[in-house]
């Protein structure tokens, strides 16, 4: 992985390479062994970085696309994962966007089912892809209006209380306590 950060540096600006190792490889620091990485693309390269990987170096499989809300920072993280399956390589292209506007270049031409896991964060995030097929229709939520619940900020215990209505007979029990008594029903 080494060789093919160093080959990508020659034409993109990029920060530092993070691998990963293989758990089932057992715990080998050489890093000719590693099979997954991490690296962090400028949003206005990602597209170009792809285009390379997907062309040049043989990452033609796109195995996910997902976001990390950082609420402290104010950012947004997308991994674009792709996988080279003849040398069962799989690297993660990290980008970071704004929250507040929080808008990303659509990538569906390249591959295809890029297209559904944007219209997801499209509308667990509310990150915007302009361009993608379909992106405005509801896809999971329907009917939903309120503010994105995959984002830190969103309240799930006000909107269960303001949504839901307490049902006769229902309780909240500690789960830890719960379990004790469960398992432990003599005491010990």
């Amino acid at each position: 992985m080494k060789a093919l950060f160093k080959r990508l540096q020659q034409c993109f600006p990029l920060s530092e390479i993070t691998e990963q190792l293989n758990p089932q490889k057992g715990s080998q620091k050489n890093s000719q062994n590693s099979d997954l990485a991490f690296i962090t693309v400028a949003s206005d390269q990602l597209r170009l970085v792809l285009t390379h990987l997907r062309d040049v170096e043989g990452f033609t499989h796109l195995v996910l696309l997902t976001a990390v809300d950082w609420l402290e920072e104010d950012q947004f993280q997308l991994t674009y994962l792709i996988c080279n399956r003849s040398k069962k390589w799989d690297i993660g292209l990290r980008v970071f966007i704004s929250r507040e506007a929080a808008t990303m270049e659509s990538t569906h031409d390249l591959w295809a089912g890029i297209a559904t896991y944007q219209r997801e964060l499209f509308e667990m995030f509310g990150i915007d892809f302009p361009g993608s097929p379909r992106i405005d229709e509801e896809f999971i939520l329907e009917g939903w209006k309120d503010l994105p619940p995959y984002r830190r900020d969103f309240d799930t215990l006000e909107y269960s209380q303001r949504t839901y209505k307490d049902r006769p007979g229902r309780e909240t029990k500690d789960p830890a306590e719960h379990m004790k008594q469960q398992l432990y029903k003599d005491g010990g």
